[in-house]
């Protein structure tokens, strides 16, 4: 071969290698190299095989970065917060007004207000409605209670057969108390429950109303199963607004419902483990965002409601192990906002509030979480059997609302109405009877025997 080939050649190879080296991994680098030079590639030495403790299978062990409702045991020294609603008066699909669900490791559960649009984020987490029988609501707003019917109404028919338990402050007067608001809710309620009385297992269509002190300053309103419940005042709108203060197992919960930046929240909330207070949207947001002037904006904005840089003063008085602002619509071109204003005056541990974030709280850690829901859910399990509907029920509810139990049912005239289509629902009957094992008789055929 001539020089000249040779050397041709020689910077040829080179410029691949280098050309490789600058891409190719070690491994294959020294394999090339040693190619290029004519030595005899070493092997490679074997990893000492480990076996890797993640099954195929079986699902992993790690810790979860979000919660799946219904697949994590609570712990019995452990608190879980759960957000079933968070947004602003008007409400959205992606977040409920307030309402804020407290689960114990002794097996009670409360809600803490229960604003518009929340029934349904409460329906996604599929608990059995027996356990969500205490509502306790700062204020009557219909963004704080609005969903109390959906509950009372909805739970019931999803399998909830004992009372609902509300607990709510009195007000200046007796018309601007919870009792006089859950009262005409009842009678709102009157001919749907007329409708449903003798239909269904009905023991879970009753309501107790707890009303107290709205001035009552630390007072204990709940005291059960080592669970402890206290109202202080708050400042909103006019005289009745409260916020509370949940003590359990050497753990506390705060919340705040509406209020003005206030010196009871600060001393009855201090050192709080979790501190739920409203932040609402910033003041050019308003303006931008829900088309108030100015005037309505400031108002509203910073004298009504807490301010974010008004949140952040007080969180930096009570100093809670995980601060929670809550009541603003939590967007991309909105939260930097919010957060910046109250990073301005506190820089304590904070979270942003939105629908279905989830707070694990212990003696030794805090941690947050989103839920991941279904939407498309049915009843939850039941956490009591069911009764069969029970004709006496028509003869209680119109004792107890003075409808005359002959207006409850059908008309002579209404039933001259009726469609005869007794031959295909008869098989209905006759396969549910085959289905169960028991007898279930056609109406049609009662009502003959009854007038027999």
């Amino acid at each position: 071969m001539k020089p000249s080939l040779w050397l041709t050649r020689l910077f040829v190879i080179g410029g691949l290698a280098l050309s490789w080296a600058l891409f190719a991994p070690e491994a294959s680098l020294q394999r090339a190299g040693n190619e290029l030079l004519g030595l005899a590639t070493p092997q490679p030495a074997v990893a000492e095989e480990k076996e890797i403790p993640v099954s195929p299978t079986k699902v992993s062990q790690r810790p979860r970065d979000t919660y799946f409702p219904n697949t994590e045991d609570l712990k019995p020294d452990e608190m879980r917060v759960i957000a079933c609603g968070t947004g602003m008066p008007t409400t959205r699909a992606a977040q409920a007004a307030a309402c804020f669900l407290v689960e114990l490791g002794n097996g009670d559960k409360f809600l803490f207000d229960i604003g518009s649009g929340s029934a349904e984020r409460i329906s996604s987490l599929q608990i059995p409605y027996n356990y969500l029988d205490k509502v306790f609501i700062g204020h009557l707003h219909t963004d704080h209670f609005g969903a109390l019917h959906d509950l009372f109404i909805g739970g019931a028919i999803m399998g909830r057969n004992v009372p609902l338990r509300v607990w709510g402050p009195s007000g200046p007067s007796p018309e601007l108390g919870t009792a006089h608001a859950l009262d005409g809710m009842m009678q709102m309620l009157t001919w749907d429950l007329a409708g449903r009385a003798g239909m269904i297992d009905f023991r879970g269509f009753e309501l107790e109303v707890n009303e107290f002190d709205y001035k009552g300053e630390n007072a204990v309103i709940y005291d059960e199963n080592g669970v402890t419940i206290r109202s202080f005042p708050a400042i909103h709108s006019i005289d009745g607004p409260v916020s509370f203060v949940l003590e359990w197992n050497g753990l506390k919960f705060a919340f705040s419902s509406d209020t003005y930046p206030n010196k009871w929240f600060v001393e009855y909330a201090k050192d709080a483990d979790i501190a739920i207070h409203e932040c609402f949207i910033a003041v050019p947001s308003l303006v931008s965002k829900m088309r108030f002037t100015p005037e309505s904006a400031l108002m509203v904005g910073t004298q009504i409601h807490t301010a974010p840089e008004a949140f952040g003063k007080v969180m930096s008085e009570i100093t809670p192990r995980m601060a929670v602002a809550y009541h603003f619509f939590k967007d991309y071109d909105t939260t930097g906002e919010v957060f910046e204003r109250i990073r301005s005056t506190y820089d304590g541990p904070l979270s942003l509030a939105e629908d279905f974030m989830v707070w694990n709280v212990s003696k030794d850690e805090i941690t947050e979480r989103l839920a991941v829901v279904e939407d498309r859910t049915w009843s939850p399990p039941l956490a009591r059997p069911a009764m069969p509907p029970n004709m006496a029920d028509r003869k209680t509810f119109s004792e107890k609302t003075g409808v005359p139990e002959e207006a409850i049912g059908y008309s002579e005239f209404i039933e001259s109405g009726t469609l005869d289509v007794d031959d295909v629902l008869r098989p209905i009957y006759k396969e549910a009877s085959e289905a169960v094992g028991r007898d279930f008789p056609y109406p049609a055929d009662e009502k003959e025997n009854e007038g027999e």
